[in-house]
């Protein structure tokens, strides 16, 4: 009969502890393309966070809200997250639909058609950061246009995960 190290259970309770924390110490964002095969294999909320390099307070939000432990966590679980420079030149196929950025080089910080279809505000210019919570079925359920601390991103998180339930 062969004997089983008394120490294996241990060892093995340890390395799975330390991969599912090294999980949960950063958001797992996706592409839009991934979310459109996330969204067709399991339906779920989708937060996304548009920024631009020259944006002051979307690198903010990167370095504190978007590193908060619990943040992290309430994205991870309950959201898909998606993360896009809203200057990107990419040309990305949604839905069976191309969205490209038709501005870019023609103007200063041009904005690509993503961010402009589920950022634009009513007689109000596009401005940053852009943070928008979509149902399951990509209705927007909430839409935010500051800086966002950890604590208030906690209650939002929380606060839309309940929100128009698939």
């Amino acid at each position: 009969m062969t004997k089983i190290n008394p120490f294996l259970p241990v060892v093995l309770f340890l390395i799975f502890s330390l991969t599912t924390n090294a999980q949960d110490k950063s958001i797992r964002w996706l592409s839009f393309e991934q979310l459109e095969d996330s969204l067709a294999t399991k339906p779920k909320k989708v937060f996304i966070d548009f920024y631009a390099d020259w944006c002051s307070y979307c690198k903010k939000i990167d370095q504190t809200a978007f590193r908060d432990p619990e943040v992290v966590s309430l994205l991870n679980q309950k959201y898909y997250a998606v993360k896009m420079n809203a200057e990107s030149n990419d040309t990305i196929i949604f839905d069976g639909q191309k969205f490209v950025n038709r501005s870019y080089g023609k103007k200063r910080n041009a904005t690509h058609d993503i961010p402009l279809l589920l950022a634009s505000r009513k007689n109000s210019p596009f401005s940053l950061p852009a943070i928008i919570v979509l149902d399951a079925s990509f209705r927007v359920i909430d839409r935010y246009f500051e800086y966002i601390s950890p604590k208030k991103m906690i209650t939002i998180l929380n606060s839309n995960s309940n929100t128009f339930a698939n």
